[in-house]
C-alpha cells in the first residue's frame, strides 16, 4: 500500500512537471556557440567543430554560413561555421561536431553588394566577405553582418530554410546561387568533396528557381548523390540570369575564366560545367535600407518535393514564425524530456550546459524517411551517422530512454541499409556508407537495444543477420563498412601487425562479437558460445611482461602489438604512445595505455590481468594525473595533459571503472572533475570535436548521475548535478533526487531505488522489482562532502568473462 501511495504521488508530481514543461521555454538556456572555438582565440581548431545555424531536431536542413579560415593549417570547416572565418556562402546542409574532412555545404546563396570587377563569380575568393560585429544565435536562428553592410538572418525547418538579407540603403542588391558550391578542405586532403553535375531553371518573373546538384567525396569518400532544390524570393528581381562556367576548383590561382550568362536556365552538360544564377534587385532610395527574403526547399527525390517542402514547412514570409516553430519543436520533443528547476534560484550555468548538450545531441543523425532515392521501402530512412564509432558509446543509450520512437526508427533504418546495400554503416553520409574507424559498431547499437528488451517493429532476425555478416564476411581490407581486418580476426583471433590499428580494432572486434553473443541468445542460441569465445580475442594481445615507460610507479601488463607468428613486438614498445594515433597507427584516437582499460564486457578478467583490485586502482588513479600524457593527439587532445583523455570516445567509460572495485566515490570524483574542468558555457566549451553530440551526451549522463554500459542492461551510478530531475523514460517518468547536494557535497552516502535501500553501485534496465528504465520510478541519492564506501553489494557484472587456458584456447 505504501508503494502504491508513493507511486500515486510520483504520478501527480510527473503530471505537474509535464504541465510546467509545456509552459517553459527551455530553448532560452541553449548557447548554440558552445564548442564553436578551440583554445586559440578566434579559431575552431581543437574545439567542437559544431554547426551554428537554423535547424530542427534530426533535420535534413541545417541552414548556416560557410566560412574559410585565413590560417588553413588550423582550419576546421566541418560544420561550416568558424569564429571569424570569411563568409563564402549560405548553404542548406551541414554536419555538426564531426572531425575529419568536410561534408556538404551545398545548395547555397550569397548576398552581394556589388558584382562589378574585381568580382568574378567563378573566382569565389573575389566575393568572400569578412564579418563585423558579433554573431547572434538562438535555437532555430542565426544572424551575422558582413563588412559590406549586408545583414544575414537564417531560420531552418526540416527540409527547408528561410533567409533574410538586410541590404544597406542606396546600394546594389544581388543574390548569387552557385550550384557548384560546397565546403572545401584545405588543399591536399585525401577526402576532398567535388561537384559533379548541376542544373538551374528560373521562372519568367525571376522570383522562383529550381534545379539539382550532384556532389561526391568528403569524409566518407562517398559516391555521388543528387540533391534537388526549389527557391523563391519575396520580391521579383529586376534581372535574373543563369550562368555556366568551367569547373575549376573552388580555391583558384592565376586568372580564372569568366562566367557565361544567358537565358533562364543552365545545365552542366557533358563538360561538367559549373552552373548557377545571379538575381539582381532594385536599389532602394539612399535613405532606406532594403530587406529581401528567400525560401529554399531541398529534396533527394525531386524538384517538386523540394517545392512542396518549401511551401508547407515555411508557409509565411515572417521569419519569426519559422523560428518559433523550431523552438516549439525543440521544447516539446527534446528539452522537456529532462526537466529540472529553472526558477530564479537555479544555477544558470548548469541549465545552459544541460539544455545546450541536449540540443547538440539531437542535430544528428538526419531523419530522411520518405526521402530515400536509392530503394523503395516501408522502413524509416536515416543518414548522417557520422560516426557510430563515437555515438554508440552513450548517445544511442540515452536516445533509447528519451527518444524511443526516433531510436527504434534509427535501428530499423540501419537494418534496412544492410538489406539493400549489404552492410550496416559505421559511418554514413550523403546516402553512402563509410568510413569505419574501428569495429562494426552498429552491432553494439543493435545489441544494446536488444538486451534492454526493445522489440517493437524491428525485424530482429534480419538485425541478427546484419550483425552476423559483419562478423563473418570480409570486406578485404576496406574501411568503407564491415570489418576491414576480418581475415586476421578469423585466422588468429586477434589483429596482427600486418593490419592497421591492430590493437584498437582487436579491442573493438572483441566487443562487437560480445554484442553478437547477446543477441544470439534470443535469435540463434547455437551461436552464443562461438561469439562469446571470440569476444576474448583482446586477451591474445595482452602481454603480462610489458612495462610502462617513463611512469612512476611502473605498471606491468598491457595490450601489445603481435605478429602473425604469435610473437609480441615489444622491443622499444611504449604503451603510452601511438605515433599519430590515427588510421595507420596501432591504435586510433587513443594510446594502448588507454585501450587497455576499454574492455566493458569483461572488467573482471581485466582487473585480474592488471594484478588485482589494488593494482588496478593504482593504475586507474595514475592515468588521471596531469602531465602524464606522452603523446600528441592534435585537435583531439588540445589542453589535456593526462593519459585519460575525455575528448576521445574510447575513454568515455573509464572514469566509472572504480565501480567495479566498489569504490564508487572515486568514479564520482574523477568524472565530476572532468566535467567541471573541460565542459564550460563558453565558445571553447568542449574538449575536442563533439562528434555528432557524443561529448554532449557524456555530460548529460554525468548530470543525471549514471552511465550506461553498452551492450549490457546495466547503468553505473554516479552523482547527479541537480537536486531534482524528472526524466522521460519510455514515456514514463524517472525522478532522480539528490538530498544534500552542494558545491562540495556530491559524494554518495546512500541510495534508495523505488523507496527501498540499495547497496549496489549499479542497477539494471528492466530488473524485477525495479523496471526503472521501463516503467519509471525513483532514485534517491543522499549526498555528503566526505567520500564513503557505501556500496556493499556485488560489483557490476562481467558477462563476457572468458578465460584463456594454457594452450591459448578459451574456457567459458
Amino acid at each position: 500500500m505504501a508503494w502504491r501511495m508513493a507511486w500515486r504521488k510520483l504520478s501527480l508530481i510527473a503530471a505537474a512537471a509535464q504541465n510546467a514543461a509545456a509552459q517553459t521555454d527551455y530553448s532560452q538556456f541553449v548557447n548554440p556557440f558552445i564548442g564553436s572555438e578551440g583554445p586559440i582565440a578566434g579559431y575552431a581548431y581543437g574545439g567542437g567543430d559544431i554547426f551554428v545555424g537554423g535547424a530542427v531536431p534530426y533535420g535534413v536542413v541545417k541552414l548556416g554560413i560557410d566560412t574559410w579560415e585565413d590560417r588553413v593549417n588550423i582550419a576546421t570547416l566541418n560544420g561550416g561555421y568558424t569564429p571569424k572565418g570569411t563568409v563564402t556562402g549560405v548553404s542548406m546542409m551541414h554536419e555538426s561536431g564531426t572531425g575529419g574532412c568536410a561534408k556538404y555545404g551545398v545548395i547555397s546563396q550569397m548576398p552581394l553588394a556589388s558584382v562589378a570587377s574585381p568580382v568574378n563569380i567563378l573566382n569565389d575568393t573575389t566575393y568572400w566577405r569578412k564579418r563585423v560585429g558579433t554573431d547572434e544565435a538562438t535555437v532555430g536562428y542565426f544572424h551575422t553582418d558582413l563588412e559590406d553592410g549586408i545583414g544575414i538572418s537564417l531560420a531552418g525547418a526540416r527540409h527547408a530554410g528561410i533567409m533574410k538579407y538586410d541590404f544597406p540603403a542606396g546600394g546594389e542588391q544581388h543574390v548569387l546561387v552557385d550550384v557548384s558550391h560546397f565546403l572545401p578542405d584545405p588543399p591536399g586532403g585525401f577526402c576532398q568533396q567535388y561537384y559533379v553535375d548541376g542544373s538551374i531553371s528560373i521562372s519568367d518573373d525571376g522570383k522562383n528557381y529550381t534545379g539539382h546538384g550532384t556532389y561526391a567525396g568528403g569524409f566518407n569518400l562517398g559516391a555521388p548523390y543528387t540533391l534537388y532544390f526549389c527557391g523563391e524570393f519575396d520580391t521579383a528581381p529586376v534581372e535574373a540570369k543563369a550562368f555556366t562556367g568551367v569547373n575549376t576548383t573552388r580555391i583558384v590561382t592565376g586568372s580564372p575564366p569568366e562566367p557565361t550568362f544567358g537565358g533562364k536556365s543552365a545545365e552542366a552538360g557533358s563538360e561538367g560545367f559549373r552552373v548557377g544564377a545571379l538575381f539582381s534587385f532594385r536599389a532602394t532610395p539612399s535613405s532606406k535600407a532594403s530587406v529581401l527574403s528567400s525560401k529554399v526547399g531541398i529534396s533527394f527525390i525531386s524538384k517538386e518535393k523540394a517545392c512542396m517542402f518549401k511551401d508547407t514547412e515555411i508557409p509565411s514570409w515572417d521569419q519569426q514564425e519559422t523560428i518559433k516553430a523550431a523552438q516549439d519543436e525543440w521544447n516539446k520533443d527534446i528539452f522537456s524530456t529532462i526537466q529540472v528547476d529553472t526558477g530564479p534560484e537555479a544555477n544558470r550555468t548548469l541549465l545552459t550546459l544541460l539544455y545546450s548538450s541536449l540540443y547538440f545531441m539531437h542535430l544528428m543523425p538526419s531523419d530522411r524517411s520518405g526521402e530515400n532515392p536509392l530503394w523503395e521501402s516501408d522502413e524509416p530512412s536515416w543518414d548522417d551517422f557520422y560516426c557510430i564509432w563515437d555515438t554508440f558509446r552513450n548517445t544511442f543509450s540515452l536516445s533509447h530512454l528519451i527518444q524511443p520512437h526516433a531510436y527504434e526508427s534509427q535501428i530499423r533504418g540501419l537494418i534496412d541499409i544492410w538489406r539493400h546495400q549489404g552492410y550496416m554503416p559505421d559511418g554514413r553520409s550523403g546516402n553512402d556508407n563509410g568510413l569505419t574507424q574501428g569495429g562494426s559498431n552498429a552491432d553494439n547499437v543493435l545489441a544494446d537495444a536488444y538486451v534492454k528488451g526493445l522489440r517493437g517493429d524491428i525485424d530482429w532476425q534480419d538485425g541478427y543477420a546484419a550483425m552476423a555478416k559483419d562478423a563473418e564476411v570480409s570486406t578485404n581490407g576496406s574501411n568503407k563498412e564491415g570489418r576491414g581486418a576480418l581475415d586476421d580476426w578469423l585466422t588468429y583471433g586477434y589483429l596482427t601487425t600486418n593490419s592497421e590499428r591492430s590493437i584498437s580494432r582487436t579491442v573493438e572486434y572483441s566487443a562487437n562479437d560480445f554484442a553478437l553473443s547477446q543477441v544470439a541468445k534470443g535469435e540463434k542460441p547455437e551461436d552464443v558460445e562461438k561469439y562469446l569465445k571470440r569476444s576474448a580475442g583482446w586477451q591474445l594481445l595482452w602481454n603480462p611482461d610489458v612495462p610502462s615507460v617513463n611512469t612512476t610507479p611502473v605498471f606491468k601488463g598491457f595490450l601489445t602489438p603481435k605478429s602473425a607468428n604469435g610473437t609480441f613486438e615489444s622491443v622499444g614498445y611504449n604503451p603510452a604512445t601511438c605515433d599519430v594515433c590515427s588510421w595507420p597507427s596501432i591504435t586510433y584516437e587513443g594510446t594502448p595505455f588507454e585501450y587497455s582499460f576499454v574492455i566493458p564486457h569483461d572488467v573482471e578478467t581485466l582487473i585480474g590481468l592488471m594484478g588485482g583490485s589494488d593494482s588496478f586502482e593504482s593504475r586507474l588513479d595514475y592515468i588521471f594525473l596531469p602531465n602524464t600524457s606522452q603523446t600528441n593527439l592534435g585537435a583531439n587532445g588540445v589542453g589535456i595533459t593526462s593519459i585519460m583523455n575525455i575528448g576521445n570516445e574510447p575513454d568515455f567509460a573509464t572514469p566509472y571503472l572504480y565501480n567495479y572495485i566498489n569504490k564508487q566515490w572515486k568514479s564520482v570524483n574523477q568524472s565530476r572533475a572532468l566535467g567541471n574542468q573541460y565542459f564550460r558555457n563558453a565558445p571553447f566549451g568542449v574538449p575536442g570535436n563533439s562528434d555528432s553530440g557524443a561529448l554532449n551526451s557524456w555530460l548529460i549522463w554525468q548530470m543525471l548521475g549514471m552511465y550506461p554500459v553498452v551492450t549490457q542492461p546495466v547503468y553505473l551510478l554516479g552523482s547527479p548535478w541537480f537536486s531534482d530531475i524528472n526524466m522521460t523514460v519510455n514515456g514514463n517518468t524517472l525522478r532522480i533526487t539528490a538530498n544534500g547536494l552542494g558545491t562540495d557535497s556530491y559524494f554518495v552516502q546512500s541510495v534508495k531505488i523505488n523507496g527501498e535501500s540499495w547497496d549496489k553501485n549499479w542497477f539494471e534496465h528492466d530488473s524485477p522489482g525495479q523496471r526503472l528504465m521501463v516503467d519509471g520510478g525513483t532514485i534517491e541519492f543522499e549526498l555528503g562532502s566526505e567520500p564513503v564506501e557505501w556500496e556493499k553489494g556485488d560489483v557490476p557484472p562481467s558477462p563476457g568473462r572468458v578465460g584463456l587456458n594454457g594452450t591459448g584456447g578459451y574456457r567459458v
